[in-house]
């Protein structure tokens, strides 16, 4: 059964301050994905080392890694990457609109991969939105639009993923259930999925949309000493089948 993951890594940097692209790696290998979403990388920044940290990840789990740069200071690139241990390729990876009125917002940006998964292929789209509510309404329109979800080649099975800094009961959240549904678990016990503050998550802000032909079986955000440390995020787990036909 394919598992996909989204986790924001903030830049490697744990709950105790400590740098480590090696600690983001074990708790990714120890949940065994088939792909991997990540927020929040820095690509050759003075501020860690210099270190493509994508790319870091991708060899320590022996995955391919498309990286898109929301933010590009000369050389020094920050923004979010999509991992895959399957057959894939590029579709599309640019900028997401902004809030005209505070041009000082920091750019978001969303990456689109086309996976294949048993022969069969499968629309894997990552995003980082911002923070100011009228700015994420703005990038939930753009993802649900022509640009994206409603692109041409956005056909068949799809997942939309990432960091949305936006719960279930807002705008953001309801726009883009219209287009797709929210990841949920069959499972009678549901899992707890909150994923931030890691050390005490509280917040439902790391989302998981599907197309119908996504057969969601388990959603869970895995809390445990590690995951605790390594980012002040959890990461978002979604177990999942493809329907017969799709």
């Amino acid at each position: 059964m394919p598992r996909i993951v989204t986790y924001n890594v903030r830049r490697c940097v744990g709950n105790d301050r400590r740098l480590d692209v090696g600690r983001i790696a074990d708790v990714l290998a120890a949940l065994e994905p088939d792909i991997v979403a990540l927020q929040e990388l820095d690509v050759g920044r003075a501020r860690t080392g210099h270190v493509d940290q994508a790319n870091e990840i991708a060899q320590a789990l022996d995955m391919a890694c498309h990286f898109n740069a929301a933010m590009r200071v000369e050389k020094e690139l920050y923004g979010d990457a999509i991992l895959s241990a399957h057959p894939e390729k590029l579709i599309q990876a640019g900028p997401l609109p902004g809030y005209g009125p505070i041009p000082q917002l920091e750019p978001r940006g969303a990456l689109w991969i086309e996976v294949e998964l048993d022969g069969r292929p499968v629309q894997v789209i990552n995003t980082h939105l911002g923070l100011v509510p009228r700015e994420q309404q703005h990038q939930a329109r753009s993802l649900a639009g022509p640009a994206w979800l409603e692109h041409p080649r956005c056909a068949g099975p799809k997942i939309l993923l990432g960091d949305f800094n936006a719960t279930g009961t807002s705008v953001v959240y309801r726009t883009l259930k219209a287009r797709l549904a929210a990841a949920r678990s069959l499972s009678p016990a549901k899992a707890p999925t909150a994923t931030f503050p890691s050390q005490l998550p509280v917040l439902k802000i790391d989302h998981v949309f599907v197309s119908p032909e996504i057969e969601v079986r388990a959603v869970f955000a895995p809390y445990d000493p590690l995951t605790r440390v390594a980012s002040d995020h959890l990461p978002l787990v979604m177990d999942f089948e493809i329907a017969a036909g799709a």
